[in-house]
Parts: C-alpha cells; sequence; structure tokens
C-alpha cells in the first residue's frame, strides 16, 4: 500500500522539514497547474518517470518551464534510450498514478529501483513546490530539504544539468 499524505508529513516531521501545503483542484498538466500556483512562491516544477531499453528506471525533476529533449538526455545521465514508464509501473514502484507523478513518491521506492536526476538549473531555486503523492495539492519545500527527503528514501540524487529551458 503506497505512502497516505499523513504519512509522507511524518516523515517531513521526522526528519525536521517544514512545508506548507495549499489543497487546490486536481491538475493534470502545467498548463493546468500555472492556474492554481500563481500565489505559491518559488519553483515549480515537473517530473518525468522513465525507463531505458534496459529497464533501469529513471525519476527526472525539473522547473515546470524546462524542455527536456529524451534523445540527448541519456548522454547527459549515463542511460541508455528512454521511453516514458508505464502507468502500472509508475504505480508499482513509486505508488502514483499520471499527473501525480512527484519526487515525494520516492517515500513508496522501498526497493530503491529508481535513479534520481534533479536538474541543475531547478537547485539553484531555494524554494520548490511538488505534489503531496496526488495532483490536487502542492506542497512547498527548501532545496536543501529535498535533498535529505531523498536520501532518507534510500536514493542518492544527482544534479545534472538536463533540461533547457523553454523557449
Amino acid at each position: 500500500m503506497p505512502a497516505s499524505r499523513d504519512e509522507l508529513f511524518q516523515r517531513f516531521a521526522d526528519l525536521g522539514i517544514k512545508t506548507t501545503t495549499k489543497n487546490h483542484a486536481p491538475v493534470f498538466t502545467v498548463e493546468e497547474a500555472r492556474l492554481v500556483h500563481p500565489d505559491i512562491p518559488g519553483g515549480h516544477c515537473k517530473n518525468l518517470f522513465c525507463k531505458d531499453e534496459k529497464g533501469v528506471l529513471w525519476l527526472i525533476v525539473c522547473l515546470e518551464d524546462s524542455r527536456v529533449d529524451l534523445k540527448a538526455a541519456p548522454a547527459k545521465i549515463g542511460s541508455r534510450r528512454l521511453s516514458f514508464g508505464k502507468p502500472e509501473l509508475l504505480m508499482e514502484v513509486l505508488g502514483l498514478e499520471p499527473g501525480s507523478v512527484t519526487p515525494f513518491g520516492l517515500i513508496n521506492d522501498k526497493n530503491v529501483r529508481t535513479n534520481v536526476i534533479l536538474d541543475a538549473r531547478m537547485m539553484e531555486e531555494e524554494i520548490l513546490n511538488y505534489h503531496p503523492l496526488k495532483n490536487d495539492a502542492t506542497t512547498t519545500i527548501r532545496s536543501g530539504d529535498l535533498l535529505a527527503f531523498i536520501r532518507s528514501c534510500g536514493h542518492e540524487p544527482r544534479v545534472v544539468a538536463v533540461a533547457d529551458p523553454a523557449l
């Protein structure tokens, strides 16, 4: 059973991480998300759950206005050819549904199957925003605390310049 929002928030509390969360209507795209977060400070992000041709899993996290070229990304992150992971795999590994992908889903990756790539430009932001396991809210966290959370889940994130700013 995937972690609940309360379990996620308890993990933050256990780690001494302070966050704020704003509930809103469910959003499924970056465009929809932009309508609900103009009053939420910090960098707003998108997340790509991918699998390479060898079956290795990747979570690429970047600012919402970034463009990730899936043909160029493998050379930047050290993977094989990437494609998006299927919804069933996303649920199995991160306990998330499409539209709710978030690095907070790593709380459910007990077997540490996912390689975590945090875009360098995103990590320059002091404050970042992600869905707290479902796309009907936005949780604000400091970038340093995001790293601490990910490490508490057994993952060692890599900060890589993988995304290009949107044109």
